[in-house]
């Protein structure tokens, strides 16, 4: 189940200071302190706001991906969908967020990223419409 948020809600001009540096995921690095500039973290992530929404995730389907319950996704309705893509899809009525392969003879399926979900297979039986890409996710940590 996904849940819908007004993009208004992230639209703000709130530009960040950039720190020039990668961080390190490895051992820690002596760095010096760097800023590069600023960063508006609402451009950076949404190109097209007319076309935008934020929605957030509820569900473990797509874990393997890193996307987690509870995190926040950017979705992209202006974005054409090709094989790999992350999507939101409408299935029977049911939103659904998973990544689009896309078969030979036309054919598509949408597959989770945790082995105990079932995949999808779009077909007359069984319709689906690709509502949006997923462009982006974030989390709070805290």
């Amino acid at each position: 189940m996904l849940m819908s948020i007004p993009l208004a809600t992230f639209l703000t001009n709130l530009p960040m200071p950039l720190h020039g540096r990668f961080v390190p995921a490895g051992f820690p690095s002596p760095a010096d302190d760097y800023l590069e500039g600023e960063i508006d973290l609402a451009t950076f992530l949404i190109e097209r706001p007319s076309s935008t929404f934020v929605m957030r995730v509820s569900g473990q389907s797509m874990t393997g991906a890193g996307i987690m319950d509870g995190d926040y996704i950017i979705v992209d309705r202006s974005v054409t969908a090709r094989h790999g893509h992350i999507v939101v899809a409408n299935c029977s009525g049911d939103m659904t967020i998973k990544r689009l392969h896309i078969l030979a003879r036309g054919r598509a399926v949408l597959r989770a990223e945790h082995p105990d979900f079932p995949e999808f297979v779009i077909c007359e039986e069984t319709p689906a419409e690709v509502w949006g890409v997923v462009v982006a996710t974030f989390r709070k940590t805290l």
